[in-house]
């Protein structure tokens, strides 16, 4: 499951997704994954603000990583989506999110995805792939980029 692009499709990376606020970001997420997954879209969104609970999933520098175990979901799943305008996520350095990776896994799914998350972290850590989200205006070129297919400023 460390190959992302085994869980984010193209069609699930999101440019300028609009919100003005947290909760925003993940009822459209969770809406956009109830779409892909079948489940309902509030208990998707239950999931994630339970998780956020335990701890905010905005790790500073403008990225979120919100995740959640789902009940009824069959197979991990992710989303890529750079918001319109930063939105507060409450991230640990108090700054204002733009890139938002979700991550839903299934309830018994172990502790692969927390690999899976460390991967997320680590990828959007490097400062010329981050600029490159955050400008690039092409969804396939950003699936690529976050799946290992292209290198930045290429």
């Amino acid at each position: 499951m460390s190959d992302l692009s085994a869980l984010l499709a193209p069609d699930r990376v999101l440019l300028g997704l609009r919100a003005t606020s947290k909760r925003q970001v993940l009822q459209s997420l969770a809406q956009a994954a109830a779409r892909v997954t079948g489940v309902d879209a509030s208990a998707i969104l239950d999931a994630l603000v339970q998780r956020e609970r335990l701890g905010t999933t905005g790790l500073g520098g403008g990225i979120a990583i919100p995740h959640a175990r789902i009940a009824e979901l069959a197979a991990p799943t992710a989303f890529f989506a750079r918001l319109a305008k930063p939105v507060d996520f409450e991230a640990v350095d108090d700054q204002p999110v733009d890139i938002v990776f979700l991550l839903l896994v299934p309830e018994g799914a172990g502790a692969d995805h927390l690999k899976v998350l460390a991967r997320i972290a680590r990828l959007l850590r490097d400062p010329d792939l981050l600029a490159e989200l955050r400008r690039c205006e092409d969804r396939t070129r950003v699936h690529a980029l976050l799946c290992g297919r292209a290198e930045p400023g290429r």
